[in-house]
């Protein structure tokens, strides 16, 4: 490829020209007339093109010196998630409203920037706060680069701070606390004018502790991590009907989540005003106290509640037992497929409660595939004398013993599990149609599906951390980093895209800006875009970097 001058008449005419082969001959091909000699010249449009040409050549020469590992390296920072996270983060307002909180603190280093790099380090390595001030040295974070451990301890401490003290009825007393606020003004900047909480979620983690736990968050309780001689708290998690997250409440680890939901339920309505709305919640969450409060005329809340099917009598033997009634056939969505999930519900009312039972066929297959290869399975390892199946869960149900040594399949119990094959039963007080309230506690399924699939970053221990302040903060920047990424979920959701968590992290983590020095001069490299990140930073709206600048 070269440049050549045409004659034409009276004028002389520049072009760009290739020269390519054809058989034994080489022709020249017109890529582009660029215009008459003269106009160029005159307007110095020449030179122009010369030196855009010659910075273009460098940067080509950069690129390639740089694949050949033949230049100076000054410095090499992942710059993927900083570009992503803080577009989002800016425009969900948080940075806003950390600095409008923070206006009258006279902190002495960058309060929003400490919380925003502890958020970021949650997402892509969750850890300590102490691993974020290291891990920061190899991302590009602005305005962070000063930050250090104690400032990130000291800003986790404001947000964990009270505020205000106000007293209930039924909490006796409760505090509020710098996270309290930030929850709250996000919620009335980010919530669509005309919409209301008329629908909530509600689920719980826990989260263990290696140190005392604080002054009072601390307790030991029942553990899900399997790790009892340690102190752990409660965190409940409120999400809205399209999953993204509204507030957490951090609860001592000694409390049940039969026993968590009636108090957060009341802070709900304390702390955002809104006094009817329908909360959802699974199983593990109901209980006849419960019940009972919610239905109260001075209590009055909407619920839609999953029934432990096997361990209630009333719903294993007259609920799903109960002969009669009409299946109607609905149609849900599934999470990252296109295919509709069918369902089949039907109302039971009984002794004036009511009941939903939801059928899947789908599922129903499914279950009895898996109960048979249990079964064949088990079939063959009692020939073999294995008596280890007793300590397994999914073979232990279907065994029986007529003494301590001699076990066999319980077929009994094999015919009474077809009874819930593709099952669920709901509880509800609501007037909602059966196909609503099925559909409403799916959509629970499908929040908390995203729920797990992030909840490690929640899981974030606070294992420095040994005050109630410092404590509240940790946790809180992961409930921030769960926000972020719903967020960038939905965004990504609208333009069609499914993406795994783990994926989106690595990709991003891989868009580096390498700085270089060639010829006494520094150039600014950004390595190639992989696999997810250019549908990621387009979700996002983020501008591609430049592939080099000087």
């Amino acid at each position: 490829m070269f440049v050549r001058v045409k004659p034409s008449g009276r004028y002389k005419y520049l072009q760009i020209v290739e020269n390519s082969r054809e058989g034994k001959k080489v022709k020249q091909h017109v890529l582009c007339t660029l215009g008459r000699l003269d106009r160029l010249t005159t307007s110095g449009q020449i030179d122009g093109l010369a030196k855009s040409l010659l910075r273009f050549s460098q940067k080509i020469e950069v690129i390639n010196l740089y694949n050949q590992n033949q230049l100076k390296i000054l410095k090499d920072v992942s710059i993927g998630p900083s570009l992503v996270f803080e577009r989002i983060w800016k425009e969900l307002g948080i940075d806003g409203i950390i600095k409008e909180m923070a206006l009258n603190r006279n902190y002495q280093f960058d309060l929003e920037r400490a919380i925003f790099l502890t958020v970021l380090h949650r997402l892509f390595a969750p850890g300590s706060d102490r691993a974020a001030e290291k891990w920061k040295q190899d991302f590009s974070v602005s305005r962070t680069e000063d930050i250090e451990l104690h400032q990130l301890y000291r800003a986790m401490g404001w947000i964990g701070e009270s505020i205000d003290i106000g007293i209930s009825k039924e909490t006796k007393s409760y505090q509020q606390f710098t996270k309290d606020r930030i929850e709250y003004l996000l919620f009335a900047r980010n919530r669509d004018l005309f919409s209301t909480l008329a629908v909530v979620f509600f689920d719980t983690t826990s989260i263990y502790f290696e140190g005392e736990g604080g002054h009072t968050i601390g307790e030991y309780g029942h553990s899900k991590d399997q790790r009892p001689d340690l102190k752990q708290m409660v965190v409940g998690v409120v999400l809205d009907s399209e999953g993204r997250p509204i507030c957490c409440e951090l609860l001592p680890g000694n409390i049940s989540d039969a026993k968590t939901l009636l108090p957060v339920i009341i802070r709900i309505k304390q702390r955002f005003g809104i006094n009817s709305f329908c909360i959802v919640a699974d199983r593990g969450m109901i209980s006849k106290k419960t019940i009972e409060t919610l239905e109260s005329p001075s209590f009055r809340i909407d619920y839609i509640f999953g029934c432990r099917m096997r361990r209630q009598k009333e719903v294993r033997n007259d609920v799903l037992g109960r002969r009669g009634g009409t299946y109607k056939e609905i149609s849900a969505k599934r999470r990252g497929r296109s295919t509709p999930l069918l369902l089949k519900v039907k109302e039971v009312k009984l002794n004036g409660k009511r009941y939903i039972i939801c059928y899947n066929p789908e599922q129903a297959r499914k279950d009895a595939e898996d109960r048979k290869a249990i079964v064949l399975s088990l079939g063959k390892k009692l020939k073999q004398g294995d008596k280890s199946l007793v300590g397994n869960k999914g073979y232990r149900k279907y065994l029986k013993s007529n003494n301590k040594d001699v076990f066999e399949i319980d077929y009994d119990k094999l015919k009474e599990e077809e009874l819930f094959d593709g099952k669920w039963v709901l509880r509800t007080n609501t007037s909602y149609p059966a196909e609503e309230v099925a559909l409403q506690y799916k959509e629970l399924w499908m929040v908390e599906q995203a729920f797990r699939t992030v909840k490690s970053v929640l899981e974030t221990r606070p294992i420095y951390h040994k005050c109630d302040e410092t404590i509240r903060g940790h946790v809180f920047c992961s409930f921030l980093a769960l926000i972020v990424m719903k967020e960038l979920y939905s965004r990504l959701e609208l333009k069609g895209h499914h993406f795994e968590w783990n994926d989106i992290l690595r990709d991003l983590q891989a868009l580096r800006e390498v700085t270089l020095q060639m010829n006494d001069q520094v150039y600014y490299l950004r390595t190639e875009l992989r696999g997810t990140c250019y549908d990621v930073l387009n979700a996002v709206g983020v501008a591609i970097p430049p592939r080099v600048r000087h």
